[in-house]
């Protein structure tokens, strides 16, 4: 990790519980530390900050590499998270410290931020001017080591306080597919590609296209076209799905925490599309011991010989090491 080039950056968007998970599931993330900056105290407390007297902000400070992700990728993800014309505070938390700001490190960050900050304003996404504050990067302070990772440490705590706060419902509101394209989606798929893709629905198992298909080829998602799963991860598990021990690259999918039904499961969705694959399970085969199990009408298989001819030809070597071995 010491010869990898990395840079910095540093976003406040309320409550930084809610802001690690977001910038961690991006490729080319090295670390994401939650901490306390722009304020006047050295060394704060959670507790001085809470008092609202030390000037500072929640943050995250976000170690990254800039040859795998751009700093505009970041902006993007990052205003995808906030309410952004809130000059109190954000959601449920008001006062200073949970104030919106991009705090920068450089000068080309900070016009990569005015750039991406008048584009939100002039796309009229939100009905309010866009308050959140580009301000010079100061002394960032790590925060106290309970409040580090806290999605991973206290999942049912945080999922409870993050459902209960507004932000999901604000940021669905704002930031889902609007009517236009839904239809547009609608006319594309059939309904249970739709609903499983878009409602997080789930299909019958042992009543889905590829549960049992053994064919060599590769899985790609059935919006974005984009190469998820390989045949050569297939397994037969039983449980009635596709099953996979893990994706064609990790980065093609998120995992997310899933509490629905009164179960605490994790999520698999499409990062291009996100859309909703399936779940992942840790009860898999050795070397990974996972199961990526995927519901066929999130998928549209493409079989071995006719890669080339649908343009995926970069995924023939897989079945050309194959034959050698």
């Amino acid at each position: 990790m010491n010869n990898i080039r990395y840079e910095l950056a540093t976003f406040a968007g309320g409550c930084f519980w809610c802001m690690v998970k977001p910038f961690e599931e991006l490729p080319g993330i090295i670390s994401v530390l939650s901490g306390y900056t722009g304020g006047h105290l050295e060394n704060p407390s959670y507790e001085d900050v809470c008092s609202k007297k030390t000037g500072h902000f929640e943050a995250v400070q976000v170690r990254f590499d800039p040859d795998s992700l751009s700093y505009n990728s970041l902006l993007e993800t990052f205003w995808r998270q906030i309410d952004p014309t809130n000059p109190n505070g954000q959601f449920v938390d008001l006062g200073q410290a949970y104030k919106t700001a991009i705090f920068y490190h450089n000068q080309e960050q900070k016009n990569w931020a005015e750039r991406s900050k008048e584009a939100l304003e002039k796309s009229k996404r939100f009905r309010g001017p866009i308050v959140t504050e580009i301000l010079p990067a100061t002394t960032f302070y790590p925060a106290e080591d309970y409040h580090q990772d806290y999605y991973r440490k206290f999942p049912l705590r945080y999922g409870a306080y993050r459902q209960g706060s507004g932000r999901d419902t604000f940021l669905k509101e704002h930031w889902s597919k609007d009517d236009q394209e839904k239809e547009a989606l609608k006319s594309k798929l059939t309904v249970m590609q739709y609903e499983v893709t878009q409602n997080r629905g789930t299909e019958p198992p042992f009543q889905n296209e590829y549960w049992d298909n053994d064919r060599e080829g590769i899985y790609v998602d059935v919006i974005s076209g984009e190469a998820l799963f390989n045949s050569l991860d297939k397994f037969d598990s039983g449980c009635g799905w596709p099953s996979f021990s893990k994706p064609i690259q990790p980065e093609r999918v998120i995992e997310k925490p899933d509490f629905s039904h009164s179960m605490r499961r994790t999520e698999v969705v499409s990062t291009r599309s996100e859309a909703h694959l399936g779940h992942v399970f840790a009860d898999g085969p050795k070397p990974t011991g996972l199961r990526y199990c995927i519901n066929s009408a999130s998928l549209r298989f493409i079989p071995k010989e006719n890669l080339t001819e649908e343009g995926y030809g970069e995924y023939q070597r897989f079945f050309d090491n194959n034959l050698k071995e």
